[in-house]
C-alpha cells in the first residue's frame, strides 16, 4: 500500500489533487495522511511515514504558494511529477446564514488571493482571516470554533463532508482556475 501525505485535510483541493495522481498512475491499493501543511508532508517524507507527497505549487491567479517555497527549501526531495487541478472555490456558511449576515470571511492565502475581486466587490468591509487550510477552515466552522456569522472559503467536497451551505459558487477570480500541484518523493542515498 502507497502512504500519500497531502497538504490539507479530507474536503481540501489537495485531496482532490491526491486521488488525481492516485488514478493518473493507476495507483489503487493507497492511504492518505491528510497532515495539513507542505512542511508537515515533506517532514512525513523525510521521516518515512509517506511514500509520496502532494502539494500545491502556484495558482493561475493567487501566484506561488509561499508555504510550498519555504518547506522545498528546508528539505531534500524528488519532484516525480507535477500536473494541474482545475479548483473552485465556493463560499460557505451555516444554514441559517444569508450572504448579508456574513461579518467575516477565513480560509488559505491562496484561496483569499484567488478570489480577491469577488471579496473586493462584495465585502470590501469584512473581516479577512488567513488560515492554514480551506478543509480545515470548513471543519472549524461547522463544530462551532468559529463564530455563526463567519463565512468560509473551500470546495464543493468541503461543504458536503462538513455539513455546510453554499452561499456562492464558484467565486474564483478567473473562469480557468488551475493549481500546479507537486508529487515528491524521498531522495534516494545514492542521488
Amino acid at each position: 500500500m502507497k502512504k500519500v501525505g497531502i497538504q490539507g485535510l479530507e474536503g481540501s483541493f489537495s485531496e482532490q489533487a491526491a486521488k488525481f495522481y492516485c488514478n493518473k498512475f493507476d495507483i489503487q491499493d493507497f492511504e492518505l495522511a491528510y497532515l495539513v501543511s507542505s512542511m508537515n508532508v515533506l517532514n512525513g517524507l523525510n521521516s518515512n511515514e509517506i511514500d509520496v507527497g502532494i502539494f500545491a505549487m502556484e495558482n493561475a491567479q493567487g501566484g506561488v504558494v509561499i508555504e510550498s517555497v519555504k518547506a522545498l527549501a528546508e528539505n531534500n526531495c524528488k519532484i516525480i511529477d507535477m500536473f494541474y487541478v482545475e479548483i473552485s472555490q465556493n463560499l460557505m456558511a451555516k444554514d441559517s446564514i444569508s450572504l448579508g449576515e456574513i461579518e467575516e470571511i477565513h480560509s488559505h492565502e491562496q484561496a483569499l488571493k484567488q478570489c480577491k475581486d469577488y471579496l473586493a466587490e462584495k465585502f470590501w468591509s469584512k473581516k479577512l482571516v488567513e488560515t492554514d487550510d480551506t478543509a480545515k477552515s470548513a471543519q472549524d466552522l461547522a463544530s462551532g470554533k468559529l463564530g455563526d456569522n463567519v463565512a468560509v472559503i473551500a470546495s464543493k467536497q468541503s461543504a458536503e463532508k462538513y455539513g455546510l451551505n453554499i452561499v456562492d459558487h464558484d467565486i474564483h477570480d478567473l473562469k480557468k482556475n488551475l493549481t500546479l500541484f507537486l508529487a515528491v518523493e524521498r531522495l534516494d542515498k545514492n542521488e
